[in-house]
């Protein structure tokens, strides 16, 4: 209540009938608003673009989720937003480090990315992009059924990288080892992955019985029914679902034809897909998929907040300096309604998004 708070030399801001939550944290996004991630002419204007607009949404730290062509170019990237996250300072949500997508895919489970992005793993390539991106290389997707996959898992471990299952065919006893060793979190379940039957448990199947593992959720009810959500949510609890995006440049703007992984990709009555009619990314946002959580899962508004907050900075390792509103950590917040709409977003102390 206002008339109980302490005084401050700074503003007094009366946010009665709303609520004050943890800043929201997307830890797996393309992009957003005009803006794909990667782009090496406009690196840095879309950055800050994206930067300013994501904070209207609640977030206040994410992930750059990149993908290149050839190990090259994904170097190329790499070195490019090492050098702004060292450097610049931000007009909205703070970019917290990069999730490479990929390269060491399968082929089967794709999912939108352009099959020639695509290759087996290669260990000095690994070494080569961590050599650019330094302690910024903060989440790795990996196959784990591919040929020296678990080679790569081992070194990115070591370099203190999240390394996630996804894009993958594997079977459960591949899956399972994978998720009992390096493999500690896993990439959008349910998209791009082998699912569950009574006989053939499949990725899936590992991921319902593994104790630890953490997982990505996109709550924009097209990737995944509200009915599998409630299913991931009990069996690994409220603790271990991390919701995402999984956003593409059309997120937050009209229909229409946007750029994604190397195709293509329409946006049409909220669904993006491919000419082939996969699904392409998301045009969610994450006070969206909060909202869904709560309101077509039924889960407490509590818990799917923590969800988009908590779970994810645990996940990068920064719960203790972000992820909940305690004394000590920095004052990322977003105010919201019941029903989820973002009326401020502060970063750092600093209100960077207000409706009032």
């Amino acid at each position: 209540p206002m008339e109980t708070a302490p005084p401050v030399d700074g503003p007094r801001l009366d946010m009665r009938g709303r609520l004050v939550v943890p800043g929201f944290i997307d830890i797996h996004t393309h992009g957003g608003h005009g803006v794909t991630f990667g782009k090496m002419e406009t690196l840095e204007d879309d950055l800050r673009d994206y930067s300013a607009w994501v904070a209207s949404t609640g977030v206040t730290g994410f992930l750059c989720t990149v993908a290149a062509p050839d190990a090259e170019s994904l170097r190329a990237v790499v070195a490019g937003y090492v050098a702004l996250f060292e450097e610049e300072t931000w007009p909205g949500a703070t970019p917290l480090g990069l999730h490479l997508e990929g390269p060491f895919l399968s082929r089967e489970k794709k999912g939108a990315f352009n099959p020639k992005w695509l290759r087996e793993p290669m260990l000095e390539e690994a070494e080569a992009v961590l050599d650019v991106g330094g302690r910024w290389i903060r989440q790795m997707t990996l196959a784990p059924e591919l040929p020296g996959a678990e080679e790569i898992a081992a070194l990115f471990r070591s370099e203190g990288v999240v390394v996630s299952l996804g894009h993958t065919n594997a079977d459960y006893e591949t899956a399972s080892a994978a998720l009992r060793g390096n493999f500690t979190h896993v990439t959008h379940t349910f998209n791009a992955q082998k699912g569950f039957h009574h006989r053939d448990p499949g990725v899936f199947g590992a991921i319902m019985a593994s104790d630890h593992v953490t997982a990505e959720l996109i709550a924009d009810t097209i990737h995944v029914h509200p009915g599998a959500m409630k299913m991931l949510v009990r069996c690994l609890g409220t603790d271990r679902v991390v919701l995402i995006t999984d956003a593409m440049a059309g997120a937050g703007l009209a229909d229409g034809e946007y750029d994604l992984v190397g195709h293509k990709v329409t946006v049409k009555d909220g669904k993006a897909t491919l000419k082939d009619g996969t699904i392409a990314g998301s045009a969610a946002t994450m006070d969206m998929c909060v909202h869904n959580l709560n309101n077509e899962v039924g889960v407490e508004l509590s818990d799917a907040v923590r969800m988009a907050s908590l779970n994810p900075a645990s996940v990068l390792g920064l719960r203790g300096t972000l992820g909940s509103l305690q004394a000590g950590k920095k004052a990322n917040l977003t105010v919201i309604d019941e029903d989820v709409n973002v009326s401020m977003t502060m970063v750092d102390g600093k209100i960077v998004y207000a409706e009032f």
